[in-house]
């Protein structure tokens, strides 16, 4: 059965094309800085939003409308596996990823629900064979389900703990399974809404236990795949633990994990975080611990996580800008943790939004590639800090400076001459280039 029998394998077609259901700016075979866009980006369908997403609501009912609606639960887990391939080929991604929930229904029993699992699991692992589609990264769904109501790695219940750690043992063996190249966790319910029942120690001791357990087990199947933390300062709880990029990697260096994950970072929890996205991926960058992004932007007018797909050019040129310049991202990728509007219900929808995400991504790749290319901000920075070169700063970078000899310096009173940031001309610079492509 065909689901997307009205739409036909998406092309690149250019800018002056005005075919709807056409790129005109990913072209995967386009070389940007010595590789491919489709290398650079490394597109990824998110399976919950694209496939069991409905366009519910807190307000109000789902709208979509796709033609599994109908079926029972395994019947319509099957289908959407169908979907999730068929949607692949004809968008011309080659990733996609999942919470376990997402791709099969939760049973009476633990024993039930691996079942289930394992149903699908065999459909993806043949779709995959046949398909040449790839898994980025697989997950543990441990939020939506009451028994997680106070957390799950976090729980201040040994018995959740104990069904959360039998949750992820059975996902890093699906992983491996399937070849995940990432496995990722997002602590969804790990977090708090008040100290006074709270023994936060406890709580975030429990959960590097739990990572470290992960770690063992995946050496000892011999799955490989990158371990992934992705942080979220708050929705659903109050107060989660990996509230940003910096929080996270604090956390896992007191436990000794900073060896073991890197972060996948998304765009809608750095502005949750009072963060740019661009800010989060340089504060990984640098700490080496850049893994994958979730690609999606936010209403700021709106102030939760709206998950919308990200079509802000300037928001996805400085967030090419920063993977250019950390190295790339690895075995990580572009995964679009996006959902069509609630208003958008039609399936042809799926195919418009996510050719809207890839064409600004790619948008941003170009333009971030030539801002590189030309060094202008670079420059900048090196003008901008030019004192540290020489002289007294020099002496500080190089470590031979003490507060004595800093000190005797600023007593000589030679005058402090600042100069202009030239912000504004710079923001106007990052519009040339950004509409120069």
């Amino acid at each position: 059965m065909s689901y997307f029998g009205n739409i036909d394998k998406i092309q690149f077609e250019g800018k002056g094309s005005d075919n709807p259901f056409a790129f005109k700016h990913y072209n995967p075979d386009e070389v940007v800085l010595g590789k491919k866009m489709s290398e650079h980006l490394r597109f990824a369908v998110a399976y919950w939003h694209t496939f069991t997403g409905d366009g519910s609501d807190p307000f109000g009912a789902g709208t979509a409308v796709r033609a599994w609606d109908h079926l029972s639960p395994m019947d319509k887990a099957k289908a959407r596996v169908e979907a999730n391939f068929e949607f692949l080929e004809k968008i011309g991604v080659p990733y996609y990823c999942f919470h376990d929930r997402d791709i099969a229904p939760e049973g009476e029993t633990l024993q039930e629900t691996n079942k289930n699992l394992d149903v699908i699991v065999d459909l993806l692992e043949q779709g995959m064979k046949s398909s040449g589609a790839k898994l980025l990264w697989n997950t543990a769904n441990m939020f939506t389900n009451p028994r997680f109501t106070h957390g799950a790695g976090t729980a201040p219940n040994a018995d959740v703990y104990a069904y959360a750690a039998a949750q992820v043992k059975k996902g890093l063996e699906v992983g491996k399974r399937l070849g995940a190249e990432n496995y990722v966790f997002w602590g969804g319910r790990e977090g708090y809404e008040t100290l006074l029942n709270t023994d936060l120690g406890l709580e975030l001791d429990n959960l590097a236990r739990l990572y470290h357990m992960a770690i063992a087990y995946a050496k000892e199947i011999g799955f490989d795949a990158q371990f992934l933390i992705e942080p979220k300062p708050k929705e659903p709880s109050k107060h989660q633990y990996d509230f940003d990029a910096a929080t996270t990697i604090s956390f896992l260096q007191k436990y000794d994990l900073q060896n073991h994950f890197k972060l996948n970072l998304e765009a809608n929890h750095a502005t949750l975080a009072g963060h740019t996205f661009e800010h989060e991926i340089r504060v990984a960058g640098i700490n080496n611990m850049l893994g994958s992004l979730d690609a999606n932007q936010g209403d700021l007018l709106l102030g939760w996580d709206t998950d919308e797909f990200p079509t802000d050019l300037y928001a996805t040129t400085l967030t090419m800008y920063e993977v250019l310049r950390a190295g790339g991202i690895g075995r990580g990728g572009v995964n679009f943790d996006a959902k069509v509007r609630r208003g958008s219900f039609e399936v042809e929808d799926l195919f418009l939004a996510h050719i809207a995400g890839m064409d600004s991504f790619a948008w941003g790749l170009k333009a971030a590639g030539k801002m590189i290319e030309d060094n202008f901000f670079e420059g900048i920075l090196e003008n901008r800090y030019r004192s540290f070169s020489e002289g007294i700063g020099a002496e500080v970078l190089a470590g031979k400076a003490t507060l004595q000899s800093l000190e005797a310096y600023a007593l000589q009173n030679n005058p402090i001459k600042n100069e202009s940031g030239r912000q504004e001309r710079i923001k106007l610079k990052l519009s040339e280039y950004i509409f120069s492509v």
